[in-house]
């Protein structure tokens, strides 16, 4: 049986999208939040030797715009995953985990082809 994880925060509107998407499509998924549930080190590690730490971190939002500057011009591999334990929140989000493949991001294209494959 296909494990499909989606890892994210309840209120963000992506996350609702991608949630509505497997939903409409009949696909079980548990959803892990990383407010409620957490995020701990080794689940961060997984993800980002899996994904890259650039791909993982949300330059967009306002958690990257609420960091102070020299944190922001000075990230780095081990910063980036300092603060990524610290505020989930500056993580892209979804991550979705099917198969053991992770994939960061969501598009009802996408997702398409994620769920085509076996």
């Amino acid at each position: 049986m296909t494990r499909v994880t989606l890892y994210g925060i309840a209120n963000c509107d992506t996350i609702k999208k991608a949630r509505d998407w497997l939903g409409e499509h009949r696909i079980e998924f548990e959803f892990h939040d990383y407010r409620k549930q957490g995020l701990d080190k080794s689940l961060l590690q997984s993800m980002e030797s899996a994904l890259g730490w650039e791909a993982m971190l949300n330059r967009r939002g306002t958690t990257w715009r609420g960091l102070p500057a020299p944190v922001r011009q000075g990230m780095d591999r081990a910063t980036a995953l300092e603060v990524m334990l610290e505020i989930p929140a500056i993580i892209k989000r979804p991550i979705l985990s099917r198969n053991d493949r992770l994939f960061v991001g969501f598009s009802d294209h996408q997702y398409q082809e994620i769920f085509s494959q076996p």
